[in-house]
């Protein structure tokens, strides 16, 4: 039976061609620069804004935040204003799958669309389904060719002797299921995330290749990886127990392990 491989190339093509970040960016609203501050203000936390859009005319020419409004007495949302930095901004084409490292840098973006800021994105869309199938589409590959892997390096099964018995008793009861429905292939394609991390880290050949310079080390990965995959099988929040950071820090190492495994043939 042939196990066809999917690289990481195939997604990032799909992500860079298909998919910007026009599906995850929110409108940025917007108020006239003559508006009283502490009308705004008081909209801003109703509405629970920490940002609003500053119009001169009919284009949005700068922002204020609403941390900076709270001591503000009197006078107009223009006396306010921050002019957008060029580092702030983003184009509307740009595509999903760059967002993430440059999020790590300025964890809020306003968004151009014909030379005009027409929206926001904050680390707070990175919870929204585009960047989820990103995601998973990522730990996914990982897991297809920590699977591949584990293949190449056990031959004729070799592999059972090395993962606990209760382990092995999981994947075989998985295998009988379905058998019972016809749709068994072999026993391999019933371990969990968590064997194929095991069987994968206690190769030391393996270990090297994929630099992961440690058992320890890429154990404590390869967890977060599998942490990562379950949160967004269950539609958890991304960065509950962590930060937007870490979260963004991982998909890029992801990313790097994934190009690695698909280097060794």
């Amino acid at each position: 039976m042939k196990h066809l491989k999917s690289r990481s190339q195939d997604l990032r093509s799909l992500f860079e061609n298909n998919i910007t970040i026009e599906y995850v960016a929110e409108s940025l609203k917007s108020v006239p620069a003559e508006s009283n501050v502490t009308e705004v203000l008081l909209w801003m936390q109703v509405q629970d804004f920490d940002v609003v859009g500053i119009e001169t005319g009919t284009t949005i020419t700068g922002y204020i935040e609403r941390s900076n409004l709270i001591t503000a007495k009197s006078g107009n949302c223009g006396d306010y204003q921050r002019v957008f930095h060029p580092q702030e901004l983003i184009a509307v084409s740009t595509p999903l799958i760059k967002l993430l490292p440059i999020l790590q840098q300025s964890p809020r973006l306003f968004v151009l669309d014909c030379n005009q800021v027409s929206g926001i994105i904050t680390c707070g869309d990175l919870q929204k389904a585009p960047v989820r199938m990103l995601l998973f589409g990522l730990v996914t590959l990982l897991e297809m060719n920590l699977l591949r892997l584990v293949r190449l390096y056990y031959p004729q099964d070799s592999w059972q002797k090395l993962l606990r018995n209760e382990r092995l008793e999981i994947a075989r009861k998985l295998w009988r299921e379905s058998q019972e429905r016809n749709e068994a292939t072999d026993l391999l394609d019933y371990l969990q995330f968590c064997d194929k991390r095991e069987l994968v880290l206690h190769h030391p050949e393996l270990l090297q290749q994929l630099d992961l310079k440690s058992k320890r080390s890429g154990e404590r990965f390869l967890k977060a990886a599998e942490q990562l995959r379950n949160k967004l099988a269950h539609a958890q929040n991304l960065a509950s127990g962590s930060s937007w950071n870490d979260l963004i820090s991982l998909a890029a190492q992801i990313e790097k392990l994934l190009i690695r495994c698909e280097e060794i043939e």
